[in-house]
């Protein structure tokens, strides 16, 4: 590969492996959440890449994904260059994907900010978010040595996230505050998610992670030194490298970057934010992008569907056309190979069937 040189770049990743299984039947394993339409005329992958590439250049636009998607992405994004498409040889979790992408993409730009962003998030106020991501790579320009995380403020006593508390170290850039992060909190039970939206400085997890390739390796060498070991003795700068890693990285441990990296780290900062942010993690969350009608129907559908004396339903469907009588509290989930209907409490617990259904 050809090295840019030691001049500092702002790059992205975007992490694009997930099998998003609890959207099925619409995400399956072949063509996972991040490459459907759950939202709009676009395709998560596709909403993710335009609106990253609003703050970074297309050809500093990295996607980190398995071998059985990589058409897809070339398909989705097309303006994408194939040697930004990073191959994960198989799913390990976050940490060591993420590990491997720093690999790739320093054997390309030696010094860069790289801000590290899911495929499959909601933002609606795009312009707030660029200046979110600005702010970040602005702030590592001055303190190279520091993890920038974007927290986001709650409005909701959400269980299906994870959260950050903060500490009361504060430091003011622009018009917003850097603070010190005190600890990363898993997902709460209810009561804890109304206790720490009532004391205050608690704020979501958004997974975005924004940091100086430089200094994420070692912090990587000293809390995964495993990985590190084995990832670095890989030679990135050979075009057929793919098969130097599958043997090492396939015994890397399965681990979160929160868990390997972030929990450990003595300085890592949030800047508090709040630009319409949503990780839509099951189809009950899919409610707050779907039109409703007047009797709170919610309707997702490429055809009529017709709702006579009938009350807070949801529908997603594909093709076929939809005519509720008399129905209350149900859901009604079309897709190619099956349709789905039930009561609307138990929307959950869809996924959980899928095995059943490939059998």
């Amino acid at each position: 590969m050809k090295k840019e040189g030691s001049k500092e770049v702002f790059c992205a990743l975007i992490l694009a492996g997930g099998k998003g299984t609890r959207f099925w039947p619409k995400s399956t394993e072949e063509k996972p959440k991040q490459f459907i339409k759950l939202i709009g005329d676009k395709t998560m992958i596709q909403m993710t890449f335009e609106r990253m590439s609003n703050v970074i250049p297309r050809d500093k636009i990295f996607i980190i994904t398995s071998s059985q998607y990589t058409n897809l992405v070339r398909d989705q994004l097309p303006d994408l260059p194939r040697k930004n498409i990073i191959i994960e040889p198989e799913a390990r979790n976050t940490a060591p994907c993420i590990l491997l992408a720093m690999f790739h993409i320093k054997q390309i730009y030696e010094n860069a900010n790289i801000a590290v962003v899911p495929s499959d998030h909601i933002i609606e106020h795009s312009e707030e978010f660029y200046h979110i991501l600005n702010l970040a790579n602005n702030y590592l320009h001055e303190n190279k040595e520091s993890i920038v995380t974007i927290g986001i403020k709650p409005n909701r006593p959400e269980t299906g996230y994870g959260y950050i508390r903060y500490s009361d170290i504060k430091v003011k850039r622009e018009d917003k505050e850097v603070i010190k992060v005190d600890k990363f909190v898993e997902k709460p039970n209810l009561n804890k998610a109304k206790e720490y939206l009532n004391v205050g400085n608690y704020l979501w997890n958004s997974g975005m992670f924004i940091f100086n390739v430089d200094y994420i390796l070692i912090e990587y060498k000293k809390n995964l030194n495993k990985e590190f070991a084995l990832l670095s003795e890989v030679d990135y700068d050979n075009g057929f490298y793919i098969e130097e890693l599958y043997p090492k990285y396939k015994i890397c441990r399965p681990i979160s970057i929160d868990f390997a990296i972030m929990e450990k780290s003595e300085s890592i900062y949030v800047i508090p934010s709040d630009f319409g942010w949503d990780d839509i993690g099951n189809w009950k969350a899919l409610q707050r992008y779907i039109n409703k009608d007047g009797n709170y129907n919610f309707v997702k559908s490429d055809n009529d569907v017709i709702a006579s004396n009938s009350y807070n339903n949801i529908i997603y469907a594909d093709g076929k056309k939809i005519i509720l009588l008399d129905v209350n509290d149900m859901f009604c989930i079309d897709s190619e190979d099956v349709i789905i209907i039930g009561k609307k409490e138990e929307l959950e617990k869809v996924h959980t069937y899928r095995n059943m259904v490939l059998k």
